[in-house]
């Protein structure tokens, strides 16, 4: 299809992704130069159907760039007044103290937000500036410049036949050129898998590591409702099969945030995430919470949880990689927003001082300067350890080691440890089907634990069926050649949406593609241990459409 004519538009800045990563960069963009042409693509139906995060969240990001974000009626009113953490058995629980804790674990005067609605908010602010905001607009491809920079994307491709011809209503898309392109993509977006790959970005770091983080929304009994309570847990359910933990927090209307991450790096093939998460809520003290109450939302999505060893080079020419794309998540903190939000105004910044240079198509390497030695830095390299320690080390000794680690960073600024390295990549770690044993999962009861398709509705993710699969095998044989005899294709369990099945046929076991449950958690991307599942954009406007999340 490489014929195809398109029609092009010119920007100073084009900006992929309505996160809060790109919408602080067009803002800080028109803040500096409002006479800057600044677009932002964003895939989903509308801004905020794709934002899917716990969230606590440190408002210093917005602090910096929107001081004045409560006078502008900001969607964020919850603070944390109560902070809990707890290590679950499977009967009961230890609360651990808050005074041990190092001050950067603190969550007072944090607030208890959605982040779809607060980036609603920001897309309303850069839209009041002037900002050029186009949702169900999916970039599906790279357009280079001559001399190899990027020059921009395409966006927009409608209406292809499942075998990728163009049907009745075939739209080609337009090609949108800026002397800039700020990837923002989140977690393992297609055009940054492309650009580091390219570019060789991740080259003298270390591999970029994940979770799978799950969420509901519930609606309980006004009585057990405590408005600003935060709390954390680790623990059982999963035990030594995975790292990984929970979050539950109150927010207004007698809401509450449960979710569950597992850190994508577990050996066990045999192990089921989703029904991890379902299980947990069968704890005595969440059941307790959540009886009499109902399931109001569900979704997914993976985070990047490499932290500073893993951030890749945040340039190339041409272009820069924003927030999740870059993998700026402080781990323990359980919170990337606060720098999501920085690295927007830092690449924002840098840009519009090349622009005005009469500079373009080069590297922002003032961008990489200020991620490397700024607040995003300083937020980072404290907590540097603690991931690579709970994958060697195991919850407990991680617990201390990773927490004394913490204190000599903030007390002292160094590390008795160093710089801890990670190891192999979150697919490479995956263990053979033989070598461990199957786990025993209850079945769902309907009614604090559900199974998969019934939660996927409750994602209200709608593909187009007469599309291209956007889950592109690159060996379609592989499924069932390889990773079922060797790994019992774990795709079957780690997919939080049910998405992959191995069915039983004529001619022996097929593999399916559901491709119409998918919620754009990126999973099976990472987690596939042959790597031979690549996860594309649909057509703009599909996948889930998150209210609250």
């Amino acid at each position: 299809m490489a014929e195809i004519e398109r029609e092009s538009m010119e920007y100073d800045v084009v900006i992929v992704g309505a996160g809060p990563a790109g919408l602080s960069a067009a803002i800080r963009l028109k803040q500096l130069d409002a006479d800057l042409n600044v677009v932002v693509l964003e895939k989903g139906s509308e801004v905020g159907a794709h934002i899917l995060s716990g969230a606590v969240l440190d408002t210093a990001g917005l602090d910096a760039l929107i001081p004045d974000w409560k006078d502008k009626g900001a969607p964020i009113k919850t603070e944390v007044k109560q902070d809990n953490f707890y290590i679950l058995g499977p009967a009961g629980q230890v609360r651990i103290p808050n005074w041990p804790m190092p001050p950067l674990m603190n969550n007072h005067g944090k607030y208890i937000v959605s982040m779809a609605n607060v980036c609603r908010w920001m897309a309303e602010q850069a839209e009041g500036l002037g900002v050029e905001i186009f949702p169900g607009f999916a970039a599906s491809e790279l357009v280079y410049g001559e001399n190899g920079e990027v020059k921009g994307v395409v966006a927009g491709v409608m209406g292809l036949n499942a075998d990728g011809t163009p049907g009745p209503n075939y739209e080609p898309g337009m090609e949108l050129h800026g002397k800039y392109v700020f990837i923002c993509e989140g977690v393992r977006g297609s055009l940054a898998k492309e650009i580091i790959a390219k570019y060789d970005l991740s080259k003298g770091h270390c591999p970029q590591k994940f979770g799978l983080g799950m969420k509901e929304i519930w609606e309980i009994d006004p009585a057990k409702h405590k408005e600003g309570t935060v709390t954390h847990t680790m623990g059982w359910p999963l035990g030594g099969n995975a790292g990984g933990g929970s979050f539950i927090y109150h927010l207004e209307n007698n809401q509450v945030y449960v979710g569950f991450v597992v850190h994508l790096n577990y050996q066990n093939p045999h192990l089921y995430p989703y029904m991890e998460f379902q299980r947990f809520k069968h704890h005595p003290m969440v059941a307790e919470l959540l009886k009499g109450g109902k399931r109001v939302a569900y979704g997914a999505r993976a985070i990047s949880e490499g932290g500073w060893q893993s951030i890749p080079k945040v340039v190339a020419p041409g272009v820069a990689l924003l927030g999740c794309s870059a993998g700026l998540v402080n781990v323990p903190r359980i919170k990337g927003n606060h720098n999501a939000m920085l690295s927007g105004k830092a690449a924002a910044e840098a840009a519009h001082a090349a622009i005005a240079a009469g500079r373009q198509g080069d590297e922002l390497a003032a961008y990489e300067t200020d991620l490397r030695s700024g607040p995003i830095a300083k937020d980072l390299k404290k907590v540097r350890n603690v991931k690579p320690m709970w994958s060697r080390w195991g919850m407990i000794p991680s617990l201390v080691l990773g927490g004394l680690d913490m204190w000599t960073n903030n007390l002292f600024g160094l590390s008795l440890f160093g710089t801890l390295k990670h190891g192999k990549t979150d697919a490479a770690a995956t263990g053979e089907a033989s070598k461990f044993p199957k786990i025993d999962y209850p079945k769902p009861d309907g009614v604090l634990s559900f199974d998969r398709l019934t939660n996927v509705s409750f994602a209200a993710t709608n593909h187009e069926e007469s599309q291209p699969c956007h889950l592109r095998l690159k060996d379609e044989s592989v499924p069932i050649s390889v990773n079922l005899p060797k790994f019992d294709e774990p795709a079957q369990r780690y997919c939080p949406a049910g998405v992959y099945e191995v069915l039983d046929g004529e001619g022996g076991p097929r593999f399916q593609i559901n491709f119409q449950n998918c919620v754009h958690c990126k999973t099976c991307d990472i987690k596939d241990p042959s790597q031979n599942i690549n996860w594309t954009t649909p057509q703009g406007g599909d996948g889930p459409n998150y209210p609250n999340m």
